[in-house]
């Protein structure tokens, strides 16, 4: 990769994990929990600076943050797999009653639920600066070419002509022409074409395609920034369809079904690293799409995510008292460990795959 690549993956995913930290750092100070360190990475501290109660500091491996909050593990103790980046990081006196178990359930859940949430709302902030921003490349009514033997070849139209109507029908965007001609497989369609400051209309029979009219012909793209409301709604909707799109994966692979599209830390960078080549656009696109996945990731109940810290915490709801902070603390280890080394194999196929392309 080129240090300009680099510095994409470095800032998307820094930013990503920086962003769902925050959102845990908030949720925690809003509720008034002691935090005593705010961390990117994992492992021995490379740089550290205490601001009043909190500890800012950067780790050695850059695969993830975490959120050290006073109370949350025995005695005050760092989780065992911080033990080794403990010094100059030792945890302050823990203020009466601001300890994280000190906070009633749902305040917990809360602040644990807050890191997947902020991913959530980054993402729609990041399609929203896409969209009214910078604006995004949206298919217009120009033909920039067509394919040879179909039938839009065959009526004569080429690039630059702009398709105004179909059977009188006004176009307004792609998406009208796609409808229409889609809908009309074997049957013939006038569409009215200007070329060159002049109209004149055209006559196309739709092929057949898996039962859908196509015609052969691609758009011409363009820049086009929304305004403000557009901007919102196609945010909160390319969201929501992420969203959606991730259950109905995640849906597949229980079922047995699904496209083994997982990549880990090796395939995410590269697939940054190209979208950079690309433009600032589609990096903020790639960006929002990945922070949806890091938060729904995260309330998986899998030991050492966010998820298994809800189920837990909604257990102790049930039952009506705490569970054991040492042995919730093993299991967190464990799984974090599991974790560590599904990362691991995810990246040798992820290596082995980009070695073979």
């Amino acid at each position: 990769m080129t240090p300009v690549q680099w510095i994409a993956v470095v800032v998307v995913l820094g930013g990503l994990v920086f962003f769902h930290e925050l959102g845990h750092f908030l949720a925690a100070k809003r509720a008034g929990v002691q935090v005593d360190e705010f961390a990117l990475g994992f492992g021995p501290l490379l740089f550290g600076r205490r601001r009043g109660e909190t500890l800012y500091s950067l780790r050695l491996l850059p695969l993830g943050g975490f959120v050290r909050m006073a109370g949350m593990y025995p005695e005050g103790e760092l989780p065992p797999d911080e033990r080794l980046a403990a010094a100059g990081a030792r945890p302050q006196p823990v203020a009466p009653g601001r300890g994280f178990n000190d906070k009633p359930v749902g305040t917990r859940m809360f602040i644990i639920a807050a890191g997947p949430l902020m991913n959530v709302v980054l993402a729609i902030a990041l399609f929203i600066v896409a969209y009214g921003v910078l604006g995004v490349p949206q298919p217009t009514l120009t033909v920039d070419g067509v394919v040879a033997g179909m039938p839009a070849a065959e009526a004569g139209l080429g690039p630059g002509d702009r398709l105004i109507a179909i059977d009188g029908r006004t176009l307004h965007t792609w998406d009208d022409l796609r409808r229409m001609v889609q809908a009309a497989p074997g049957r013939p369609l006038t569409f009215t074409v200007e070329r060159d400051g002049a109209r004149r209309e055209v006559r196309i029979t739709p092929a057949s395609e898996a039962g859908r009219g196509v015609i052969g012909v691609y758009p011409r793209f363009a820049n086009r920034r929304f305004g403000l409301v557009e901007a919102v709604a196609r945010g909160l909707a390319d969201t929501a369809a992420v969203v959606a799109g991730w259950f109905v994966g995640i849906a597949g692979v229980i079922a047995g079904h699904g496209q083994g599209g997982v990549m880990g830390p090796v395939g995410i960078a590269d697939t940054i690293a190209q979208a950079s080549q690309a433009g600032i656009v589609n990096l903020l696109l790639l960006a929002a799409v990945i922070s949806v996945n890091l938060g729904l990731v995260n309330i998986l109940p899998i030991p050492a995510l966010d998820g298994s810290r809800l189920v837990f915490l909604a257990w102790e709801r049930l039952r009506g008292k705490p569970i054991d902070p040492e042995k919730e603390g093993f299991i967190h280890f464990i799984g974090f460990a599991m974790l560590i080394l599904l990362i691991l194999v995810i990246t040798y196929h992820d290596v082995l795959r980009l070695s073979a392309d």
